[in-house]
C-alpha cells in the first residue's frame, strides 16, 4: 500500500511539473528521482568555477583503483566544456579504457563536483582552440602532433556546495 501511495505521489508531482526543465519519477524501488534537461549556458558557469580555482582535480578509474590528479585547463569550444592532456599519459589510457570520471575544486569556501564522462576529440580545430586559450600548454603540445588530446565532458551533472549552504545541481 506505501509503495502505491508513493508511486501515485510521484505521478502527481510528474504532471504538476508541466513543461519545466526539471521531471520527478520514481524507480521500482519506490526512490524518487529528479532529471534536469542539460542546460549550455550551465557548461559556462561550471568552467567559471574551474578558473576561479585555477587548480581541480580529476579522478578516473584503472580497474578497481582510483586516481586524482590535479588539472588546470578548462575551455568551452562549441558549447562544450573541454580539458586537455597528453596520449601518452595513463589519465588518457584509464578514460579511454572507462570514460567515467569526477571533477572536484575548491574556492572560497564553496567546493564543486562534476560528474561526468570524457570524450576524446580529435579534430585538429578543437585542440587547436584549446591551446590557443592555453599559450602555456605550447611549449609541451602541438594541435597536430599525435600526442595532444582535448577531451569534453558529456551526461554532465554539477553540484556546488558549502557547509552553510543548501547544495545547487544542474547538468550541462
Amino acid at each position: 500500500m506505501k509503495r502505491i501511495v508513493l508511486i501515485a505521489v510521484a505521478a502527481l508531482l510528474v504532471l504538476s511539473c508541466g513543461n519545466n526543465a526539471q521531471n520527478k519519477s520514481t524507480e521500482s524501488n519506490g526512490t524518487m528521482i529528479t532529471k534536469t534537461t542539460p542546460n549550455p549556458e550551465n557548461a559556462l558557469r561550471a568552467q567559471q568555477f574551474l578558473k576561479d580555482a585555477g587548480t581541480y582535480y580529476l579522478a578516473t578509474v584503472d580497474g578497481d583503483q582510483p586516481h586524482v590528479r590535479p588539472f588546470g585547463t578548462a575551455e568551452i569550444f562549441e558549447g562544450k566544456l573541454y580539458i586537455q592532456t597528453g596520449k601518452v599519459k595513463n589519465v588518457y589510457k584509464q578514460l579511454i579504457a572507462n570514460p567515467k570520471a569526477e571533477i572536484c575544486a575548491f574556492k572560497d569556501g564553496k567546493w564543486i563536483r562534476i560528474v561526468c564522462e570524457l570524450i576524446p576529440d580529435e579534430r585538429v580545430s578543437a585542440k587547436k582552440d584549446m591551446l590557443d586559450k592555453n599559450e602555456s600548454l605550447r611549449s609541451m603540445y602541438n594541435e597536430n602532433d599525435d600526442n595532444t588530446i582535448v577531451l569534453y565532458m558529456r551526461n554532465a551533472t554539477a553540484t556546488i556546495a558549502s557547509f552553510t549552504s543548501d547544495p545547487e545541481t544542474f547538468t550541462f
